[in-house]
């Protein structure tokens, strides 16, 4: 049992941090759930204990860098090591900037969906080196490679993770550490319960295009197995990607004219 592989996975309380934590026990991973409603990690690991898997409950408030440390240390500590690290906790203000609050809105998601990343990450690696192993996956979103109204600060974190991404990778590939960054579009998730957003034209993620957590989980464990640079979900949007990067002009007024204007009543 000692030699189980050992995952720690942040945001684990709901949505693709639930699903990850569930996906990877079932494979054999010990988990460590990290989040601040210690209610659902302790009823998920309850779940997980009953169908034959190991896990470890850390509350985390990623706000604060004390609980950062303490996740890893308890983590070493109960298991000696950390072989997968999902940097998955986030959140999302979608409105106009002007409109947004520049503490609990602005500096909030730079803190938890770019910061506290980078802090995680920074815990866990003396660990991975000296053990000269490990995959960090960090959770993005499309909103890092392609920014659009009202993910200003959003967006502005999200395409941050990626540069840390591609730097870190960069950085300890040298000790056999491997560095994802997963990228996906509209997922079910409470993620939308969060955003204050209130649009006029409803426009949101076709259905069809909208991925269930089940799927993001999936996903990772497969680039655990088969490491990659980057994950983009689902694959159709590498297509928008693609369009964003070469084509800039006509997405612009594609966006100014079926979203911005109707939006701003202009």
């Amino acid at each position: 049992m000692a030699d189980l592989p050992v995952l720690i996975v942040t945001g684990a309380s709901s949505g693709i941090g639930a699903a990850v934590a569930k996906q990877f026990a079932r494979e054999g991973y010990r988990v460590v759930l990290a989040a601040r409603r210690i209610e659902r990690l302790e009823s998920m690991a309850d779940e997980i204990e009953a169908g034959g898997g190991q896990a470890l409950v850390v509350q985390t408030d990623l706000f604060q860098f004390e609980d950062i440390q303490n996740l890893v240390a308890a983590t070493i500590s109960q298991y000696g090591q950390v072989d997968v690290l999902v940097n998955n906790a986030g959140f999302g203000r979608l409105k106009w900037l002007e409109q947004l609050d520049p503490d609990k809105d602005i500096q909030a998601q730079l803190q938890i969906n770019l910061t506290a990343t980078i802090l995680v990450a920074r815990e866990v690696l003396p660990h991975m080196i000296e053990r000269r192993t490990g995959h960090i996956i960090n959770m993005a979103s499309l909103g890092g490679f392609v920014a659009t109204p009202t993910y200003t600060t959003y967006s502005a974190s999200k395409f941050g993770v990626r540069g840390f991404t591609e730097a870190l990778r960069r950085e300890v590939g040298v000790y056999g550490i491997h560095v994802t960054g997963v990228y996906p579009g509209g997922v079910r998730t409470e993620f939308k319960e969060h955003t204050g957003t209130d649009r006029k034209t409803g426009r949101t993620t076709p259905a069809s295009l909208r991925l269930e957590p089940e799927e993001v989980a999936q996903a990772i464990l497969k680039v655990v197995d088969h490491p990659r640079r980057t994950v983009i979900l689902p694959w159709q949007m590498r297509f928008v990607v693609w369009a964003n990067s070469y084509f800039p002009g006509i997405v612009d007024w594609i966006i100014e004219n079926r979203f911005t204007r109707l939006e701003r009543d202009i």
